[in-house]
């Protein structure tokens, strides 16, 4: 009985992926040939360095940094993200680079694919691409449009601008929400009916339906809103809830 145990557990022992111990992100992430693998991102992969996590069709890719997370640590790697990144951008690496055609020196964020109004950008709908100018609102950082929303059909290819995406809305016109008034440890909601759309840090205006009356509030989430003191504090603060994604 315990050498048939024995003989179970060294199975098992043989059947789980080797850990390679711990992993560094590279200082240049970088592939050449259009298919990203443990190995172009991580220094010490070890055997796991042939295992593709994505494929780059453009000059590069944005990965969600928890997803390659979780599938390094499937794979047998042990990366922490000491540096708490929620991105990495892949480029195309040297030899790629030496052989495509010099179009222009400016780096910026293009459009991966083709996005109907209202669509919500996500990292693989950005690629960084060089051309010969850069709009004066054109993002430096993915970040800043990664959880937006489309203002108007985009094109593929199209340079990315500021100006062309908004704060996701979390209050529609004619929504039943609540709209929370507090001060000095005294807080009261209660339920009114908004009369616009708003995303979360923008002022709206909303009917409380037994008064009739109409409050100015400032989104706070899905289905919430504050007024009052509160609602004041955020405006005047410039409301960093509204880059919140």
């Amino acid at each position: 009985m315990r050498r048939a145990l024995l003989v179970l557990l060294c199975g098992a022992l043989i059947a789980s992926p080797a850990l390679a111990g711990s992993v560094s992100l590279k200082a240049d992430v970088a592939d050449a040939d259009g298919r990203v693998t443990l190995g172009d991102l991580f220094d010490g992969a070890g055997s796991a360095s042939g295992i593709v996590v994505a494929a780059r069709i453009g000059p590069s890719v944005v990965l969600d940094a928890a997803a390659v997370q979780g599938m390094a640590r499937r794979a047998g790697l042990d990366w922490t993200n000491p540096q708490g990144l929620r991105r990495i951008v892949v480029r195309g690496g040297p030899a790629e680079a030496s052989s495509a055609p010099q179009r222009g020196n400016v780096e910026v964020l293009t459009w991966a694919r083709s996005l109907n109004s209202g669509e919500v950008i996500q990292p693989q709908d950005l690629v960084w691409t060089k051309v010969a100018g850069a709009p004066a609102d054109a993002p430096r950082d993915a970040d800043a449009v990664i959880g937006m929303t489309a203002r108007r059909p985009l094109r593929e290819g199209g340079v990315v601008s500021t100006r062309d995406v908004a704060a996701q809305q979390v209050i529609k016109a004619g929504d039943t929400i609540q709209v929370t008034w507090s001060d000095g440890g005294i807080s009261l909601t209660l339920q009114a009916k908004a009369l616009a759309n708003a995303s979360v840090g923008q002022s709206f205006n909303a009917q409380n339906p037994v008064s009739k009356k109409v409050i100015e509030a400032v989104a706070t989430g899905p289905g919430q809103a504050v007024t009052g003191p509160e609602a004041q504090r955020l405006k005047a603060a410039g409301s960093p809830l509204y880059a919140a994604r």
